[in-house]
């Protein structure tokens, strides 16, 4: 005897004539067929046949959602389905999206189903609108009673189509999936193991998937027939193939023309952009060049009076301590500032010199700056040999050089086209590049090397100044010329010597690049270009 729910369609129902119907009823009928059992089918109130098993008038359930707390009541066999629940409501409801949103509403469910086991566990028991079926539940909430119902999917829709209930709608989909099979009275394990071999066979000879496509295939979507396309196809396809091609020719052509005036929109907007950033640029700088002479020139002057006293202070002392030495009558050396006479001989100097440093160095530092905000409208010009200039500025920096490098290398072209600018100008810029050269060398057997060579073809003269030193990392080479700008702060460095030096090769129509790799050395190269009427040898 095999009991079921009246009114579960597609799974199980009662027929116009009473009769059992539905894909659980033929599965049930197929495997007694293939295992030799005989069977009585009954159906009724799904409460009912849940008793009916409890109290032992019928042997099984055709159709049971698994759950732990029904486990622990009856066996269940392997699931032949997997039953995806929904939420319905009336139009114009508000949407939910969890059997956990239902709670304080009114819900509609099917009386002792799953979901009525689900809910009651969630503590929404006394909210719930239990009904004897799946249908009486949809019927309830389309009367206008409760606000929502929780049935399986199918079942809902299919008795949603049935009855023409078209005021109900899902408002959630697959909230809660449940194992759908076979269940038997605790212990009974000869019946269970029937079922599950009928099942078995079944789905090796095909049966099963025969009748769940009859059953439960009427709500799927249907693959269409060859035939059914190229029937389709000779009326719908291919005349729009061909409006489809035209459009593809002439979407092609408008594409390439989208693309011709996108990029030339690109390259316009990229040029917009990078004249706005030089303006911002150009708008800092000179509010820094204001500011710096004020500084510059405030800074300078007690600066001065340091540089001049200075000098005149350590001869005063020194004098003094001639005096201190000669007019001793008690023999006992004297204390100065609180420091013994040898010490103070010795350690006193050496203060004074290090003022005496420091105050050179600050003015230094506001020289650069100076040099920095100096605008020149019209700096004086006249030719000039690039190598006598490099020649003067090497000079310049000899004892920097000695104490950095015992490989200092000078290589002059000696036949280089003049160039048209201010040579001191020119040389401040090749004394801060071997500067920085020699304090970018580790030890002094690292080399430098001065060249300079004519680009007739480019009709450019070009000063390269190469260290074998620490090398720059690729993300401090597009700063390198920033105004304030150095790896060098906690050695003095005040970021301003390379700033000023490609400004000043730019006043001279020129280029100042750098090229440097970590750990293999830096090379930068000035450019200039050669006086117009220089002549194949570099004679005017």
């Amino acid at each position: 005897m095999v009991g079921g729910d009246r009114d579960y369609p597609p799974y199980e129902f009662l027929d116009r004539d009473g009769k059992p119907a539905g894909f659980n009823v033929e599965l049930t009928r197929a495997i007694a067929e293939v295992t030799g059992m005989r069977v009585e089918i009954r159906l009724g109130a799904w409460s009912e046949m849940r008793a009916a098993l409890a109290a032992g008038r019928i042997d099984a359930l055709q159709g049971m959602s698994w759950s732990e707390q029904r486990a622990a009541e009856v066996d269940f066999s392997p699931p032949h389905l997997v039953v995806n629940h929904a939420i319905f409501a009336r139009k114009g409801t508000p949407a939910v999206a969890s059997l956990e949103a239902l709670r304080g509403h009114a819900v509609a469910v099917h009386r002792d189903g799953i979901m009525d086991d689900q809910l009651t566990t969630l503590g929404m028991g006394d909210r719930l609108l239990r009904t004897d079926t799946p249908a009486d539940a949809l019927r309830l909430l389309a009367s206008g009673k409760g606000e929502y119902a929780v049935v399986a999917a199918l079942p809902g829709t299919f008795i949603i189509r049935e009855l023409k209930l078209t005021n109900l709608d899902p408002v959630a989909h697959s909230v809660a999936s449940q194992r759908y099979g076979y269940a038997v009275r605790k212990g009974d394990a000869a019946l269970r193991s029937r079922f599950d071999e009928g099942l078995a066979i079944l789905k090796q000879t095909g049966r099963y998937e025969a009748l769940r496509q009859r059953w439960l295939g009427v709500l799927e979507p249907q693959p269409v027939s060859w035939g059914k396309f190229f029937q389709y196809g000779a009326v719908v396809f291919v005349p729009l193939l061909l409006v489809l091609g035209g459009t593809v020719l002439w979407s092609r052509q408008l594409q390439r023309e989208v693309a011709e005036r996108t990029a030339s929109l690109a390259a316009a907007v990229e040029e917009l952009r990078l004249n706005q950033a030089q303006l911002v640029q150009a708008d800092k700088m000179a509010a820094l060049g204001v500011l710096v002479s004020g500084v510059a020139h405030e800074i300078n002057n007690p600066n001065g009076f340091i540089l001049l006293n200075m000098p005149a202070l350590k001869d005063v002392y020194l004098d003094a301590l001639e005096a201190l030495d000669r007019d001793r009558p008690d023999g006992a050396p004297p204390r100065l500032g609180g420091l013994p006479f040898a010490t103070a001989r010795e350690e006193v100097p050496r203060m004074l010199d290090e003022m005496l440093d420091g105050a050179r160095r600050i003015r230094r530092i506001v020289e650069d700056l100076k040099d920095f905000a100096r605008r020149e409208d019209a700096p004086a010009r006249a030719p000039l040999d690039l190598d006598e200039v490099v020649r003067a500025a090497v000079r310049l920096v000899e004892n920097p050089i000695r104490k950095a490098t015992t490989r200092f290398e000078l290589a002059l072209d000696g036949a280089l086209p003049p160039v048209v600018g201010s040579a001191q100008r020119i040389e401040q810029v090749i004394v801060n590049l071997v500067l920085n050269a020699c304090q970018a060398l580790p030890s002094p057997d690292r080399a430098v090397r001065v060249s300079t060579r004519a680009d007739g073809a480019r009709g450019v003269v070009i000063c390269e100044v190469r260290d074998e030193g620490v090398g720059i990392p690729p993300e401090h080479l597009p700063r390198l010329t920033d105004p304030f700008f150095t790896t060098k702060r906690d050695s003095g460095g005040t970021g301003l010597g390379l700033s000023v030096s490609s400004g000043i090769v730019k006043e001279h129509g020129g280029t100042l690049e750098f090229r440097s790799a970590p750990g293999a050395g830096t090379t930068a190269t000035v450019t200039l270009p050669a006086a117009p009427d220089a002549g194949p040898q570099g004679i005017p």
